[in-house]
């Protein structure tokens, strides 16, 4: 079972991540990439992204139905896509399966493959040995990372997003479904930084505005110098403490670099704040990760 040893469960305390190579089977790895080309293949691609809009009114209205899709995609299975892969009347300028950077937030709980993985007795057992008590699924992403123009994902802490009182309860599970290298977009880490709190959080604003969220606090300018990369081969899982400083490059090779990525918080004593983007709803509580 996938439980982590003493040196290792040391090494995710001061590092705030850890790699743990050859997590997944090339079985499950295929099993999750083929379920979402049938997703992809039978995806309604979302009306806003599909509307031609001239006037400023007409600009708004599909900002904020934007923003609502995004609000309210929690407990959902629903796309985003890179910028500038529509033409003005909403056609795709590239292959639909080429034109998606991810598909959030609940693939954990609508999909069997996708739900099997995330609560797979391996993964109950790794969290078991990370101490989670109560570990609830928050939300999971599908991470395509398209060649050539899978957008860069600046510096951040998991928890500006997703914050708890106290901090240090919410865990990344990155799982690499493809071998991320140098090339393609690898996650890259500042070790230990996970130690300092949050610098900046992103709140949910009252309900109609656009863009629907903004910042409290801003993110530090990051001495690049610091950052690690992390390349890891198809199969990998990459533990990410909450509070950890990690990025990741533009994909400028002629590789994807597609991730499965799930976040977990512990249950038992922590509040999830009210101010979050992401809320449990009463279609889909936040789910049990033990079964």
């Amino acid at each position: 079972m996938a439980c982590l040893s003493p040196a290792q469960l040391q090494k995710f305390q001061e590092d705030g991540f850890l790699v743990l190579e050859g997590f997944l089977s090339a079985d499950e790895c295929a099993a999750m990439q083929q379920r979402i080309a049938e997703i992809v293949a039978e995806m309604d691609v979302p009306l806003h992204c599909r509307t031609e809009f001239s006037t400023q009114e007409e600009e708004q209205l599909q900002a904020q139905g934007s923003t609502d899709y995004f609000l309210s995609s929690g407990d959902k299975i629903r796309f985003f896509f890179e910028k500038g892969v529509f033409d003005k009347k909403g056609n795709f300028l590239v292959p639909p399966e080429k034109a998606i950077n991810k598909i959030g937030h609940a693939l954990h709980a609508h999909d069997p493959v996708f739900k099997r993985v995330t609560h797979s007795p391996k993964m109950q057992a790794l969290a078991r040995s990370l101490g989670l008590q109560m570990p609830v699924v928050v939300q999971s992403m599908y991470i395509f990372k398209q060649p050539h123009f899978g957008g860069e994902v600046s510096s951040h802490q998991d928890a500006s997003f997703l914050y708890t009182e106290p901090l240090g309860r919410v865990l990344g599970l990155w799982m690499a479904l493809e071998d991320a290298t140098l090339e393609n977009g690898c996650l890259w880490f500042i070790p230990g930084s996970h130690t300092g709190g949050v610098a900046r959080r992103m709140v949910r604003d009252p309900a109609g505005s656009v863009p629907g969220t903004s910042f409290l606090g801003s993110e530090p300018a990051r001495d690049n110098s610091l950052f690690v990369p992390t390349p890891v081969r198809r199969g990998a899982l990459v533990l990410i403490h909450g509070e950890v400083v990690h990025k990741s490059e533009l994909n400028l090779s002629d590789r994807s670099r597609q991730a499965y990525t799930l976040h977990l918080m512990e249950a038992s004593g922590t509040i999830w704040s009210p101010e979050n983007w992401l809320q449990p709803t009463a279609e889909l509580p936040f789910p049990a990760l033990y079964t």
